[in-house]
């Protein structure tokens, strides 16, 4: 497991019960999470006077039971600054598992000793985009949702990132690569953190299961011809790390040679000195 365990302005204080305590900078959030499926006694008085405490509702969905939580307030990794906004279905925009693949692919762009292009497909609030422009890459940033690229520009400026080479997209991500790859441009990593379900714009289904290996054989296609990492991300439960590992074999390591490995994300808790996991990551890399 690759534990996220560099943070100060996040703490997974405790989970169980199908829920986690988590501080965020100096607020106390619970939030719903499925993999915490173990009980726990829940000594810490925290648990009883959280800032803040997503529920969810018998028919479906949930909401915010907010206290004393701002709409928004930032929170530090290492020299990146993020925007958190508790949003309706019990994200906040930040993924804190999520640092060691920042970590990753900070340190494969800064022990490149070239300039180093970066593709982040499915990108989300940009974590990734940011911490990657942080290393001295530029980095083509693409999501569906307008609001979350708009997110991650302010990402971008809080985290003094706002001149960056950053090229923001608003797109499907597969018609982009395709329209990419007929423009024969390429990139030396690869980024992606595909959702398990979605609807495209015109209605196309999306189903991890069916669209992850054609999807990653047509983006493979974006690789420079001296490509640095390709990554690749999940949370859909019950596909195993190992899936990610062969995928990559499969069609980045035959043809580029490196190595693939792939691991659960993990956060450390500060209760039990456990971890609770959080998804795959499956990683190629040329070193």
């Amino acid at each position: 497991m690759w534990l996220s365990d560099g943070w100060k302005d996040y703490e997974l204080i405790d989970c169980g019960g199908g829920e986690k305590l988590e501080r965020w900078g100096k607020y106390l959030l619970v939030r719903p999470d499925p993999q915490a499926i173990w009980q726990t006694e829940r000594t810490d008085p925290r648990w009883h006077k959280p800032h803040g405490r997503y529920a969810r509702s018998a028919s479906g969905g949930g909401q915010w039971a907010k206290k004393d939580v701002p709409e928004r307030w930032t929170v530090g990794y290492q020299e990146l600054t993020f925007n958190i906004k508790p949003m309706n279905f019990k994200h906040t925009g930040l993924f804190p598992e999520q640092a060691a693949n920042w970590d990753f692919c900070m340190d494969a762009i800064q022990r490149a000793g070239r300039p180093i292009s970066v593709l982040n497909l499915f990108a989300y609030t940009g974590a990734a985009t940011v911490a990657c422009a942080a290393a001295g890459a530029s980095v083509c940033h693409v999501d569906a949702a307008r609001g979350m690229v708009a997110w991650a520009k302010e990402n971008a400026q809080s985290s003094g990132l706002g001149d960056s080479p950053i090229r923001y997209i608003v797109d499907d991500c597969a018609k982009f690569a395709q329209r990419e790859i007929r423009r024969g441009h390429k990139y030396d990593g690869i980024i992606m953190d595909p959702p398990s379900y979605g609807r495209g714009p015109s209605g196309e289904i999306w189903k991890l299961e069916e669209n992850l290996w054609p999807f990653v054989e047509l983006v493979s296609q974006l690789l420079s011809h001296q490509p640095l990492f390709f990554l690749i991300n999940s949370y859909t439960t019950g596909l195993a790390p190992s899936v990610l590992t062969y995928i990559l074999e499969t069609l980045i390591t035959k043809k580029h040679g490196g190595h693939t490995e792939s691991q659960e994300l993990g956060l450390p808790v500060t209760a039990t000195g456990l971890a609770l996991p959080c998804g795959a990551t499956g990683r190629w890399s040329a070193q």
